[in-house]
């Protein structure tokens, strides 16, 4: 497990039928028809990285969704990182790299953010180079365990769960809220996906505020269809803790339904007297009461009403109870 790579064979950026062709393609032109150009570093004293490095050391694909695709890159210097590239930037190049930069001074300072170690806006390519995490994210672990592999435990998922939380609440406690049209007090980006695990299992979330970066493009599944989110899109301090709600749920159980939502309420009470089967690993006494206290917290920040949804702050204040029982 502690050598996950989680690469994917390359494939087409743009769609089965594009005409860019593969990435492999788009990066010999990129690297044969123009000079090489060096990124903008985000860390004090960090390695100056060059266009013609981190595409010519990409070793495979992470994921894609619809805002890009996340490469694994390994460095001349070993290093490894995380590579981004944004499909449709929303922003010109000057308040792209404005945006950059103070998110990263954000997540640079925060033990529960990801790194931003470079970018690069370039005419035919956008891109954010981050840290890499070689336990890959909470998606992969949770998949991976539903397919038999090693499955996280409670205390596990737990510190997974802290580390979250404490991400957030950095972020929701950011002042001033808003710097020239950049929301800074919201993440926009909530979901499994963007959770990367430690070797301690604690967690770092990324792609803090990239959603005011690039926009959304329509993705076709492998079978055809257009791919569906549960997650809640709207850029709000309250989608965020619904997101979060919607993680917690997944760790918990695997639910990854809205209609389920409901039926769970339902049956919360034969939950906590452990008269209904729900949680997706094995938990008894104290384990089981901080597992139902976190399916809690799961429902009250996924509720219909915004209003209604616990604040990060009161969410923290609550697990850190949770964290300091000791019956």
């Amino acid at each position: 497990m502690l050598s996950r790579a989680f690469t994917k064979p390359r494939r087409s950026f743009y769609g089965e039928n594009s005409r860019s062709g593969s990435i492999s393609e788009y990066d010999d032109c990129i690297v044969g028809f123009m000079d090489d150009v060096p990124l903008n570093s985000c860390e004090n004293h960090g390695p100056s990285l060059s266009l013609k490095e981190v595409l010519r050391t990409s070793v495979g694909v992470m994921g894609e969704n619809t805002r890009g695709l996340t490469e694994k890159v390994v460095l001349s210097n070993g290093r490894l990182c995380t590579l981004k590239r944004f499909r449709k930037v929303i922003v010109r190049k000057s308040e792209f790299g404005r945006r950059v930069e103070r998110l990263a001074q954000v997540c640079n300072n925060c033990d529960y953010l990801v790194p931003i170690t470079a970018y690069l806006y370039a005419k035919r390519i956008k891109l954010v180079v981050l840290d890499y995490y070689p336990m890959g994210s909470l998606a992969d672990l949770l998949s991976g365990g539903r397919q038999g592999q090693m499955a996280l435990n409670w205390n596990e998922r737990l510190r997974i769960i802290d580390s979250i939380a404490k991400a957030m609440a950095f972020i929701h406690w950011q002042s001033p809220p808003t710097e020239k049209n950049l929301k800074m007090n919201v993440h926009g980006n909530i979901k499994s996906t963007n959770i990367m695990i430690n070797i301690d299992f604690t967690a770092r979330l990324s792609d803090y505020g990239f959603v005011q970066l690039a926009d959304c493009m329509a993705m076709e599944s492998k079978e055809g269809a257009r791919t569906n989110s549960i997650y809640c899109e709207e850029l709000s301090q309250k989608s965020d803790v619904f997101n979060f709600g919607l993680v917690l749920l997944d760790m918990l159980a695997g639910v990854q339904e809205l209609s389920y939502i409901s039926c769970i309420v339902k049956m919360k009470e034969r939950i906590k007297e452990g008269e209904s089967t729900f949680f997706e690993f094995p938990v008894r006494g104290k384990e089981r009461r901080q597992a139902f206290k976190v399916l809690e917290v799961a429902l009250a920040s996924t509720s219909s009403f915004p209003e209604t949804r616990p604040s990060m702050e009161q969410i923290v204040l609550d697990l850190a109870d949770l964290l300091n029982t000791s019956n």
